[in-house]
């Protein structure tokens, strides 16, 4: 009899876990290459939008999946049951491989930020440490959220006023820098700083992964979804306002620490340590909720035989999926101690990105009433995916196919063994 997890999450909790998924590292990272890629703080501001309206698209769609199939596992899920077993074979495999990339990124920022002479081995102390929280029980983990999500908007506010109330910004540097090299090349420019900023949008389907921990999943995970996505735009825009106020689009380009820098900019030095601490404190966040979903997304697939059985085992007492956790605690902790961090990223996004195509994909077939959404959040999938760096579409690509090739050889040798198992009997 399969074991089912404890639904103990309300609105609230599940709001502020997402929110601990999206305004986390990635604001304190993102903003810099997507100034890169933009060319100038019009195009860069496009560019967040645009992210912005994938990600309300997919969001719609993953809030009207998960109340209708209120089970851990995301898209995994959703895709199985709508558009086949292949299908959400697929979006497993591309959500596993890509969030464990994205945990080793997370894990890899906090050891940047919080003593980069030893980052990888402050990266992997904390894999182990938030594992080891996780095993405790999802309450648990969202009591912490709670707390690193009140540290991480007060460390933004403080950024945010102080670069605002500053002697040079100039909030004319908005509208300044648009590039001359053509239409184009400002689209892709668009498009590419559009995929970069998704990563930091892309935590608000954690919310969908713990389905079958919400407490009336059916009314909690549409209304929490898009509460947690426009709370981290808000944020988002507020942030980005106010650094190219005081840096511009060209000095945020080149920054290495953009919202230090910009505080440094502002005469405001002595705020530069807290807004260490505060993306330490926001990469942490971000990898707890990160391990979270996907331990769950690895239990719903173990539970229907494409991982090992044993991750899908349900602690006895505190209702976890402990065998998970564990297997994703220790692939990610190897991944941190040795792999690079902008790597990972545009690994991870490609992965993602994929994973909310066939998200839309399923929404498309509720009803007609969802389809011009659905056709959009997909569009604009695609678009992102196949805009980012080559390496990163090659790279994701080539896992995603041998996922796939993996499902085809397990598929063709399930009936033999079932038949050699029958002989035996």
């Amino acid at each position: 009899m399969t074991q089912e997890l404890r639904r103990s999450l309300g609105v609230f909790d599940a709001v502020v876990i997402g929110l601990g998924s999206m305004v986390g590292a990635g604001i304190f990272v993102a903003l810099a290459p997507a100034a890169g890629a933009a060319g100038s703080a019009p195009l860069l501001l496009v560019g967040l939008g645009l992210a912005a309206v994938v990600a309300y698209c997919n969001a719609m769609a993953s809030a009207r999946l998960a109340a209708r199939y209120p089970a851990s596992g995301g898209t995994y899920v959703y895709g199985r049951e709508r558009l086949g077993p292949f299908w959400g074979y697929l979006a497993g495999w591309g959500f596993v491989v890509g969030k464990t990339a994205s945990c080793a990124a997370m894990a890899l920022t906090v050891g940047a930020y919080a003593w980069p002479e030893q980052a990888h081995a402050v990266a992997v102390a904390a894999v182990v440490g938030l594992t080891a929280l996780n095993y405790g029980g999802v309450q648990k983990s969202a009591w912490l959220t709670r707390a690193i999500v009140a540290v991480v908007l007060a460390v933004l506010a403080a950024v945010v006023v102080s670069s605002l109330t500053s002697a040079p910004a100039d909030l004319g540097r908005l509208g300044a820098g648009l590039p001359d090299s053509g239409v184009g090349s400002a689209v892709g420019g668009v498009l590419q700083a559009a995929g970069l900023l998704f990563f930091a949008f892309a935590g608000y389907a954690r919310i969908a992964t713990l389905g079958e921990e919400v407490r009336d999943p059916a009314r909690t995970i549409p209304r929490a979804i898009p509460l947690a996505l426009g709370i981290a735009l808000v944020v988002y825009v507020c942030v980005a306002v106010a650094i190219l106020s005081v840096l511009g689009a060209g000095q945020l380009g080149q920054a290495t620490a953009p919202l230090a820098d910009a505080v440094r900019a502002a005469g405001a030095d002595w705020l530069a340590p807290v807004v260490r601490v505060g993306a330490a404190v926001a990469a942490l966040g971000s990898l707890l909720a990160l391990i979270l979903g996907v331990s769950r997304t690895t239990l719903a697939m173990a539970r229907d035989g494409h991982l090992p059985r044993t991750l899908a085992a349900v602690h006895p007492r505190f209702q976890v999926p402990h065998h998970a956790e564990l297997a994703v605690g220790a692939v990610v902790a190897v991944a941190a101690g040795t792999a690079d961090v902008r790597g990972a990223i545009g690994f991870s996004s490609f992965g993602v990105l994929v994973y909310y195509a066939l998200a839309n994909a399923s929404a498309w077939t509720l009803s007609s009433r969802w389809r011009v959404l659905a056709t959009c959040g997909l569009t604009g999938c695609m678009a992102l995916a196949f805009a980012l760096p080559l390496s990163s579409v090659v790279s994701g690509a080539a896992v995603l196919a041998a996922g796939a090739v993996a499902y085809a050889v397990r598929m063709r040798l399930r009936p033999r063994l079932r038949t050699r198992t029958r002989r035996r009997s």
